[in-house]
């Protein structure tokens, strides 16, 4: 009885990361997986070309705009049962957003698979860092995490262009259908039922914080289609700035915060909240311009760009296992943070030399180095998020995490589209475009590129600062000296 109780344990605790992992696979695939189908979807379902964006943005809106609030519906109510609502949702606005009809149908799908991922995301982590307390096996649960986590993006245009090649445009819709329904089969056994905490709902902090995130991820969402100087990006800038602001003063004063500002108190995991924005804006960016590069420059089909990233999730893998096993636990995190990153920042460097000419011979290993430094940095950087947290706000702290990932990205495709511009109007938008157009393209995409590493660069700056500081505040011992004793004559 009690040794078939001790297989039981071991066999669950692999369920459960089973079902964590796949869930976060889905979420983050899901940004990315539409891309590649994008131009097919317009064609089929007659989105004006100013409305396609919003295949992606409806997507992105509802998800960061409801992210804290997921965390903390999470902690109130259970997390098992705020992630199989969310799982449910997600699952069935996949399957309606399969058969959309136009694109009013789609963008509402989206929107709702957006809202689902909000309610699992969270919970999903949280659930991840109960299931292990002990600082070397959640670094290596934290190692698998970053795999999905870092590499989701490529996977997503892998499957992206197979999909569309070879089957439909819906099947980026569809394909979430088969995976949701049996991770809700198994999610009642595999996951830890928990109580939720005792408390009230936030109404008023719960008002403030979706509303101003919706409205500064929209802000980012226009100065990307728009430029910066636009006026509604600029009105959703400061709308978002005084729901903030009124939202920290609403915090500091009720009794059951939706999202307790002690958690910023600690230094390092405010820094690494900040720093994983960073990486992550120089990271989704970076992706952004390679895929239209492929098919825009070097003429490449969907499915042959999508496998060009084919590399990315398995150097990911490597690095972030290596990290896992053998770095942090010799090195420490910062180290290793502050390694990964610096190896991203040389990837993206290496990766401005893109034109009309280059080859993927030259580029694949620039691709390579800028994968194994996000693989190494994505570990630490997600332990000091979750670190030195209260169980009871593990799923706040872990919304946290994925706030700094979904405002990451809007951030980096805001700054780097509006940098890409700069190279003058005229750039390729299809295959068959001029010489001097593609031209245009490789130069932008160069001047982005290099932007994408300044912003890993200052990451980097950011983590160096905090470690110094807290070399300077470390306390000093002073150990007091033994009297000498004279000998007696």
């Amino acid at each position: 009885m009690s040794s078939r109780s001790a297989m039981a344990t071991p066999t669950r605790t692999w369920l459960t990361l089973a079902v964590v992992l796949t869930t976060q696979m889905m979420i983050v695939l899901d940004s990315a997986i539409v891309n590649i189908a994008l131009p097919d979807m317009q064609q089929a379902l007659h989105i004006a070309p100013a409305d396609l964006s919003w295949v992606v943005n409806a997507y992105t809106l509802a998800f960061g705009g409801l992210l804290l609030l997921g965390a903390r519906a999470g902690d109130l109510f259970g997390r098992r049962t705020v992630f199989a609502v969310g799982m449910a949702l997600f699952t069935t606005a996949s399957l309606v957003g399969g058969f959309a009809g136009d694109g009013a149908d789609l963008f509402l799908a989206r929107a709702a698979q957006g809202v689902g991922a909000a309610l699992v995301a969270p919970s999903a982590l949280a659930i991840l860092m109960g299931l292990y307390p002990q600082p070397r096996e959640r670094t290596r649960a934290i190692g698998y995490y970053t795999i999905v986590s870092a590499s989701g993006a490529a996977i997503g245009l892998i499957a992206g262009g197979l999909l569309t090649s070879y089957a439909s445009w819906r099947w980026v819709m569809f394909v979430n259908v088969p995976i949701g329904v049996a991770v809700l089969a198994v999610s009642r056994a595999a996951l830890p039922a928990g109580r939720g905490a005792t408390g009230r709902i936030d109404v008023a902090g719960s008002l403030l914080s979706t509303a101003g995130m919706t409205a500064l991820v929209y802000g980012f969402i226009r100065a990307a289609a728009d430029g910066w100087g636009n006026g509604v990006a600029l009105a959703s800038f400061a709308a978002a700035l005084v729901l903030v602001v009124a939202f920290v003063l609403v915090e500091r004063r009720v009794a059951h915060p939706i999202m307790p500002l002690h958690l910023f108190a600690d230094r390092e995991r405010a820094g690494s909240y900040v720093a994983r924005l960073l990486l992550v804006a120089g990271s989704m960016g970076s992706f952004f311009f390679l895929s239209q590069y492929f098919q825009l420059v070097l003429g490449w089909s969907p499915v042959h760009t999508g496998l060009a990233f084919v590399p990315f999730p398995v150097s990911v893998f490597l690095s972030s296992q290596l990290a896992t096993r053998v770095f942090v636990p010799r090195f420490g995190g910062r180290p290793v943070m502050l390694a990964g990153m610096a190896m991203s920042v040389a990837g993206l460097l290496l990766l401005t030399r893109l034109g009309v000419d280059s080859t993927y011979t030259q580029l694949v290993g620039s691709m390579v180095l800028f994968a194994l430094g996000n693989g190494t940095a994505f570990v630490p950087l997600t332990d000091a998020g979750m670190a030195r947290v209260p169980a009871h706000e593990a799923g706040i702290a872990s919304g946290l995490v994925n706030v700094t990932q979904q405002l990451g990205g809007a951030v980096g495709l805001a700054v780097l589209v509006t940098v890409f511009a700069t190279a003058g109007p005229g750039a390729a938008s299809s295959p068959s475009a001029s010489l001097h157009a593609k031209e245009l393209f490789a130069l932008g995409a160069d001047r982005g590129l290099g932007v994408a590493a300044a912003l890993v660069a200052a990451a980097v700056v950011l983590v160096l600062a905090l470690s110094t500081r807290r070399r300077r505040e470390a306390p000093v011992v002073v150990v007091a000296e033994a009297p000498v004793l004279e000998p007696v004559a």
